[in-house]
């Protein structure tokens, strides 16, 4: 399927910075920040306001074509990594974001003791700790 007739089918209008995220998101792997996505979209585009690329994501997130993570500390960031239930973890000294398979396999990986009346679809986990070049930083720095 096509990333105008993709769009299409969530009922959004096909419009040049739509296909331009749209296609960074697929063809990046990665966990961007708007800035970062926007920078991108203006290689692309002959110019595109960070409140276009801000209003964008947040219409691609809303349809389920890209996904919005907000680990403390760092900006939300997005990705074009949907449909399944994924984790994050997280490094605590540079912010480097990678992708966890679930474990359980399942939506919702995790089920609370008690739901409250929601429908749960969705359990965010996030793991947390230090990337390998953070830790070699950190026994480097131990050394001196």
């Amino acid at each position: 399927m096509s990333n105008e007739d993709l769009l299409r089918s969530r009922g959004l209008r096909v419009t040049r910075p739509r296909l331009a995220v749209l296609e960074i998101l697929a063809t990046s792997r990665g966990h961007f920040d708007v800035e970062e996505i926007a920078e991108k979209v203006r290689e692309r585009l002959d110019s595109v306001s960070t409140q276009a690329v801000y209003d964008v994501l947040s219409a691609l997130s809303r349809a389920g074509l890209a996904r919005r993570i907000e680990p403390a500390g760092s900006p939300a960031r997005f990705e074009g990594r949907v449909g399944d239930n994924h984790h994050h973890v997280v490094c605590r000294g540079c912010g480097e974001i990678a992708d966890v398979d679930c474990a359980v396999g399942e939506r919702p990986c995790l089920t609370p003791s008690t739901g409250h009346g929601f429908e749960l679809d969705e359990a965010e986990v996030t793991f947390w700790g230090l990337c390998p070049n953070c830790q070699a930083r950190r026994q480097a720095d131990a050394a001196i």
